[in-house]
């Protein structure tokens, strides 16, 4: 979605504001880029996704909340009722159990 984003915002770019738009669009796709390295470690149970995972859903539960209000309350609920539902998953045992450092080792080392 950050992707299309990013095309979209290079579509837009104008004169008046070129240097905000370019980066803009490199910055959206970059994050999409990235995101899609994040789902594909997550799909491999990469330990190292775990974390830009959490910290990607608790940029979406900051932005759910910059949205509330007046006619973009809807969205609003929609991205933080996602983070939420993807938070939890990632927190569920299952999970947990999956992207731990040493799957092999179930005692922490003193």
């Amino acid at each position: 979605m950050l992707a299309v984003l990013g095309i979209a915002e290079a579509f837009t770019i104008n004169g008046a504001r070129l240097l905000l738009g370019v980066t803009t669009t490199i910055f959206l796709l970059a994050y999409g880029a990235g995101l899609v390295l994040v789902a594909r470690g997550l799909s491999r149970a990469s330990t190292w996704s775990r974390g830009p995972a959490v910290f990607t859903q608790l940029i979406q539960l900051l932005l759910a909340y910059s949205f509330w209000g007046g006619s973009t309350s809807a969205v609003s609920v929609v991205l933080a009722v996602t983070a939420a539902a993807v938070l939890i998953a990632i927190f569920q045992k299952a999970s947990m159990d999956a992207l731990k450092d040493d799957p092999g080792n179930d005692h922490p080392v003193l």
